[in-house]
């Protein structure tokens, strides 16, 4: 099927390649059908795509690649929900808040959205651990080591 994106302009998607998400995002609780498709030559961006409205796309990255220490659980009704049998399918992914200048962007962590590989069924969960926000830094800041005279 054919569909309009954000950042890919017009693009063929396999059936087989739409995530649904049984109650949406929330926020867009409408949108229930997304793709997932690259955003970089490093794969360590993707773009969580809307299929029906062009202009709703998430940058999202895998959480693992910048937050090494990122660990969670899942509550069963998200088992449940998105049908996981095995935690091979799973599949996390993160939203990223961007800003300019990049380096500055943010990672959403506690919201993550989790994906059944397997089945193609999603949820976005939103998790209350006190240890994840919705901003952490995805790129350490630098800091000066020139020394005062």
């Amino acid at each position: 099927m054919k569909i309009a994106t954000k950042y890919h302009n017009e693009l063929t998607v396999e059936m087989k390649d739409i995530i649904r998400f049984e109650n949406g995002i929330p926020g867009f609780n409408e949108e229930t059908q997304f793709v997932i498709l690259p955003f970089s030559d490093d794969n360590f961006f993707s773009i969580l795509q809307s299929i029906t409205t062009p202009q709703l796309a998430f940058v999202i990255i895998n959480p693992f690649h910048f937050f090494k220490e990122y660990d969670f659980e899942l509550p069963s009704s998200v088992v449940e929900n998105i049908a996981i049998e095995s935690e091979k399918d799973v599949i996390v992914y993160t939203i990223l808040t961007v800003n300019d200048p990049f380096e500055d962007s943010t990672a959403n962590l506690q919201a993550p959205v989790v994906i059944n590989g397997k089945k193609q069924t999603g949820k976005q969960v939103v998790l209350t651990e006190p240890t994840y926000h919705t901003k952490h830094q995805l790129f350490p800041k630098k800091t000066s080591t020139r020394q005062e005279v």
